[in-house]
């Protein structure tokens, strides 16, 4: 097994840190195993290894793709239910449509 120098280990926790890349792709760009940069990390993190400003913007970027994604989910299931089902705080009596509230009769459903 090679013995890696601090400052090996160092260098390499900043890479893992800083650089948006995998931390598998580092571990085998610099030739040692998944987790033995992951216990590096762990050891080192404390040391104020700044984050790279391109992982964190990646990081926000897939965060809100997630969260539009399941909005624009949302949107077409209540877009596609509703005709068939009144919202909340309205009833469905036949062609007429009481809106909670608002005191009002629509007619037509509309």
């Amino acid at each position: 097994m090679i013995k890696h120098g601090e400052e090996f280990q160092r260098e390499a926790v900043r890479i893992a840190l800083t650089s948006g890349l995998p931390r598998k792709r580092v571990a085998a760009d610099l030739g040692i195993g998944l987790s033995t940069l992951t216990r590096w990390v762990s050891l080192h993190r404390g040391e104020g290894f700044p984050t790279s400003p391109d992982a964190d913007l990646a990081r926000e970027n897939e965060q809100l793709r997630r969260e539009n994604r399941i909005l624009k989910e949302e949107r077409d299931i209540l877009k596609n239910h509703r005709g068939s089902v009144p919202p909340v705080g309205e009833k469905q009596l036949g062609a007429i449509l009481w809106r909670e509230g608002s005191g009002r009769w629509l007619f037509g459903g509309v």
